[in-house]
């Protein structure tokens, strides 16, 4: 089997598994509204962020080889464009926008992996749209150019939470790039937002590039170096990290050809910064390489938190059972001792002749009953709602939280366990709640462990092709005896 046949049994294998394990679960507890391997069986995403004059849609045009996105320095574009290639536009040197279609397209084909975000209302999808190009670069990989961030604007100016759609598309993009240029070095108040908050919870650190654009702008070297140096203040800042992660310094050349600075600029410095735009442009192309790693952290995060959901339900009914039984028992007791002191009290009185034992049992009895009857269903009732009550208020006792990872699954599913304990005040069945909690656990213990295993069966595919690559060019390459 080559390294291409692996790859798609492979994807295909971590589909099945989520589709059959994971997916039914998710729908069942309020966990996803839509199917999860809805959000990976698409090609590889790469979200791109940034304030309004970040210049990402002049770096995409740049990426792709024409002017497919609008540009300028005031906001040109308010909508969030799904870019992608089409792969059935004839061969052409002119590369160009070859289909556009709106946001009801995107939302309703399941083709895209986009139907989750319909929630976000009618003025979403009326920001929402998809263009197809016939750029080479898109072949493997496609891009989602957002919004511009903005400094005072609120959820009611744009109709939308705006926050909760990049974390929407951040949780299933594979790469995030958020751009920053010399003018407002990551002093926005929405970029403050989303890295501070929107981004950590919807996807990972190592997901996010950070990029300082439009360096060309800068009028010197130490011009750059006190924006590069603001920049990474207003980082550590925003994030909260103590280490400065690395900023990609890139430029468009057509855009600065296209506006020098002054006569006095000294952009020398220019020269020595080449490499790191390509390399941002190899970092994005090699955006598919890294689909499956993701596709098993996808399966290894979302199955572990499933599990700690489930664990939770499990305990609540684990605690709720020990409270029945044990106020059943009591009852029963209570009960018994009722209608053992009827009888004694009937005996004592002489109400029924003390020659018809059957009556006086038979009115013990009676009593047991009507005791047993009062205490299940007026008093287990009290109790079982003060239980409730109690573990409403200790939600966070249910399960172990004693370390980090399990304090951030915790945080991930708390409101989900909480609302579904208060929709079922407790009442599901226990049986098919520890079934799916062990099937959901073989694919956290199990299924990720062969999923691990077989990534380095493709790492050894790839060593393997790449040797066998370079002994048959140097076979070539070496003159005939």
């Amino acid at each position: 089997m080559n390294r291409e046949e692996y790859i798609n049994s492979l994807r295909t294998d971590l589909l099945a598994v989520v589709e059959e394990y994971l997916t039914p679960v998710a729908l069942r507890y309020g966990y996803s509204d839509t199917p999860l391997e809805a959000n990976i069986k698409w090609r590889p995403l790469v979200l791109v962020l940034g304030n309004y004059s970040s210049g990402k849609s002049t770096l995409i045009n740049d990426f792709l080889g024409a002017t497919i996105q609008a540009t300028g320095q005031a906001p040109t574009d308010d909508s969030f464009t799904v870019i992608t290639y089409d792969d059935t536009a004839p061969g052409t040197n002119s590369i160009r926008v070859t289909e556009e279609r709106d946001g009801q397209f995107l939302l309703n084909n399941l083709e895209y992996p986009f139907d989750s975000l319909k929630k976000h209302g009618q003025r979403f999808v009326s920001h929402f749209r998809l263009k197809k190009v016939n750029s080479p670069f898109l072949k493997n990989l496609a891009i989602i150019d957002t919004p511009g961030m903005l400094d005072s604007i609120a959820e009611r100016d744009r109709g939308y939470n705006y926050q909760e759609v990049i974390g929407d598309l951040a949780q299933i993009a594979d790469l995030v790039l958020i751009l920053f240029d010399p003018h407002k070095a990551g002093t926005v108040r929405e970029a403050h937002t989303s890295l501070r908050d929107t981004l950590p919870d919807r996807t990972f650190e190592d997901r996010i590039l950070f990029v300082l654009n439009r360096i060309d702008e800068c009028a010197s070297l130490m011009d750059l170096l006190q924006v590069y140096g603001t920049l990474c203040w207003n980082l550590s800042q925003m994030t909260g990290r103590k280490d400065i992660p690395t900023i990609h310094l890139v430029y468009s050349p057509q855009a600065a050809q296209a506006s020098a600075n002054g006569a006095d600029a000294d952009t020398g410095f220019l020269f020595h910064l080449e490499n790191q735009r390509e390399e941002l442009k190899r970092a994005i192309s090699l955006a598919p390489r890294f689909r499956l790693d993701h596709l098993a952290s996808f399966v290894e995060t979302h199955g572990e938190r499933l599990s700690h959901l489930l664990e939770g339900l499990i305990s609540y009914r684990a605690h709720l059972r020990r409270l029945r039984m044990k106020f059943g028992t009591i009852g029963l007791l209570v009960s018994i001792m009722g209608g053992a002191a009827t009888i004694l009290a009937l005996k004592a009185i002489d109400v029924l002749p003390l020659t018809d034992p059957q009556m006086t049992w038979g009115a013990g009895g009676m009593i047991v009953l009507i005791f047993f009857v009062i205490w299940t269903r007026v008093l287990k009732q009290f109790l079982e709602s003060r239980f409730h009550r109690h573990r409403m208020k200790t939600i966070d006792s249910l399960t172990p939280l004693g370390n980090q990872t399990r304090l951030d699954s915790w945080k991930a599913i708390r409101e989900l366990v909480i609302n579904y304990l208060e929709k079922t005040k407790g009442r599901f069945p226990l049986r098919e709640i520890k079934r799916e909690h062990t099937g959901v656990q073989r694919v956290f213990d199990k299924g990720a462990k062969e999923i691990r295993e077989a990534l380095a069966e493709l790492s050894n595919i790839r060593d393997s092709e790449s040797k066998a690559q370079g002994e048959q060019d140097a076979a070539e390459a070496s003159p005939d005896e």
